[in-house]
């Protein structure tokens, strides 16, 4: 299903002059010179959890109440089908499936984000190209990571370029270490941010060094940093990111709308007492206790949890104890 390389070679100035004449603005804390982004990723991304049944079916019917709570938030868009949602445990019907649900339910104006990212290109070409038939404004791409001794700068960077040439949809490079062990080297971010049909980048590392060097690197580039956790937002934003991708948007949506509101306007001495709130609640539904931990805090705030699905198990007692612990010392419950 990949455009031939003539073909995708006779395409890239159309593309590139296409994406320069696009409407809207990069919205930064201070917009530096360059291409004005084709799809603006400005703002809030929660990676929505995938709810599931007691019999560890995808219960759609809570998926789809739980973006009508969400509707209310003023998030960017959302991102179906990322590490928060499960995805790897979902068959490949289950993941259109979940996205089709999403988009139907989604209002035009925001953004959906769809994971494609496989371990082949093949596979990940022939899934982005289906999650953009099935109404994705983007396709999020994770680094192939099972045989990680292989994949060099140059052979990740052969990967993206055929997925991005493939795509009919913007692509954004997705690095996650702390899954996938293997972190997207810079050098090869900064040759595929210069590709025109490569956007962003969710960097969910928390080195804050590499976010800011990619934003300053990349600055005369088409291309948005993404925060991948709400931990470091705060400092994301302070060194030019666009937005984030958070998980514990799920549960605290619109404080962490309004921690972005805060960076936007300058009002530091508030965005960062509101940061120091949110980094022990960030931190325990992410590396402490992870999707199950997450998934039982959005059940206090009025979402739907529910369980994972196997292997993943449920907390213990003592777990969710410690677990409510740290969202009510830090004023939440």
């Amino acid at each position: 299903m990949a455009l031939s390389t003539h073909l995708a070679s006779a395409l890239r100035p159309a593309l590139a002059a296409l994406r320069r004449a696009a409407p809207g603005q990069r919205r930064g804390l201070s917009t530096p010179p360059g291409p004005q982004p084709t799809l603006d990723l400005g703002g809030i991304f929660p990676p929505l959890a995938t709810p599931f049944s007691a019999l560890q079916e995808v219960d759609y019917a809570q998926l789809e109440a739980n973006l009508r709570r969400y509707a209310s938030i003023p998030f960017r868009g959302l991102v179906v089908l990322g590490s928060t949602g499960e995805y790897p445990y979902l068959a490949p019907r289950e993941r259109l499936e979940v996205l089709s649900c999403v988009r139907r339910a989604l209002p035009r104006d925001r953004l959906l984000l769809a994971g494609s990212g496989c371990e082949s290109t093949k596979a990940t070409v022939e899934l982005t190209v289906s999650m953009a038939e099935a109404g994705a404004d983007a396709a999020l791409v994770v680094t192939p990571y099972y045989y990680r001794g292989a994949m060099s700068s140059a052979a990740l960077v052969r990967h993206y370029t055929e997925v991005a040439e493939a795509s009919p949809i913007p692509v954004v490079l997705y690095s996650v270490p702390a899954n996938t062990g293997l972190e997207l080297p810079l050098e090869a971010v900064l040759t595929l941010a210069q590709h025109p049909n490569v956007i962003g980048i969710k960097d969910s590392g928390g080195d804050i060094t590499r976010v800011g060097l990619l934003v300053h690197k990349t600055r005369r580039e088409d291309f948005q940093v993404l925060a991948g956790s709400a931990g470091f937002l705060l400092a994301s934003y302070a060194v030019g990111a666009s937005g984030g991708v958070c998980a514990l948007a799920n549960v605290l949506g619109a404080p962490l709308c309004q921690l972005e509101r805060l960076c936007r306007q300058g009002c530091w001495q508030e965005a960062r007492e509101l940061q120091h709130r949110l980094i022990e609640p960030n931190a325990a539904v992410t590396r402490r206790f992870g999707i199950p931990g997450l998934k039982k805090a959005m059940e206090w705030f009025g979402y739907y949890g529910g369980p994972c699905r196997a292997p993943l198990a449920p907390l213990s007692p003592a777990q969710v104890e410690e677990l409510r612990g740290t969202f009510s010392t830090n004023g939440w419950l």
